[in-house]
């Protein structure tokens, strides 16, 4: 600014109210500057924050500990619907691991998953390659509490009880997995293809070999497909034995 130019301010009073509004500017340009890197900040979701501490905490768990977590778990609505949450059951050193969708009435009443019509099917389905419930098999489900009316669980749902299942299977340290059904085939392989398209090839979980099949409560209304569910087990025991 020239001198004649500071003089006439100087004259008319508007040099200092000149200098003051400058400051106010800066201090308002400083304070929004403040302000919008604490807006920053406040906009990281404390529930990611809090979601991965938990994920990270169910990961270190034993046995025992994460039975009890499941037990008493209250992250998603489903279990407010819920009689008890249904953890799995099984060898717990098992080679073979079956996971479905979720419990249904039944499982939910009693806490075991794959009982009634669906279970003996299971069952059936095992024995057919040699294997049985309990020995040599782990039997568990995407999610642990049943979804009302029995309808496919929610991302939301599935979100909250993948730590628990990645934690069994860390546990297991199962040779194979078995994802039963289209929603277990999509979340262990972290796809939305159909399941006519994940069958009939060797996918992978965390480095262990995963088959897709048919939930045995699907084959009992699409009887045709016990066919080619036969040849998953059979693809299923073919890469078994590769692996041993």
């Amino acid at each position: 600014m020239s001198s004649r130019r500071k003089i006439i301010l100087k004259e008319l009073g508007l040099l200092p109210l000149w200098r003051i509004k400058s400051e106010n500017l800066q201090n308002t340009i400083v304070s929004a500057d403040s302000s919008r890197q604490e807006d920053q900040c406040e906009k990281r979701p404390a529930s990611d924050i809090s979601n991965n501490t938990r994920r990270q905490q169910i990961l270190h768990m034993d046995w025992d500990q994460l039975k009890a977590e499941v037990a008493h778990c209250t992250a998603c609505a489903l279990s407010q619907s819920r009689t008890q949450a249904v953890f799995g059951i099984g060898d717990e050193n098992a080679d073979w691991l079956c996971v479905g969708e979720g419990p249904g009435a039944r499982e939910d009443v009693t806490g075991e998953p794959f009982v009634g019509p669906a279970g003996k099917l299971l069952d059936n389905m095992l024995s057919a390659i040699g294997l049985q419930r309990g020995n040599n098999v782990y039997i568990a489900n995407i999610v642990k509490c049943r979804p009302p009316n029995n309808r496919n669980p929610e991302v939301h749902e599935t979100m909250q009880c993948e730590p628990f299942l990645a934690r069994q299977i860390e546990l297991i340290k199962p040779k194979i997995i078995i994802a039963l059904g289209k929603i277990a085939a999509q979340n262990l392989v972290k796809c939305d293809d159909k399941i006519s398209n994940l069958r009939g090839t060797l996918h992978h979980y965390s480095g262990i070999p995963l088959i897709v099949t048919y939930h045995p409560a699907y084959l009992l209304r699409a009887l045709p497909d016990k066919a080619k569910a036969w040849e998953d087990l059979l693809f299923a025991k073919d890469i078994m034995r590769s692996i041993k």
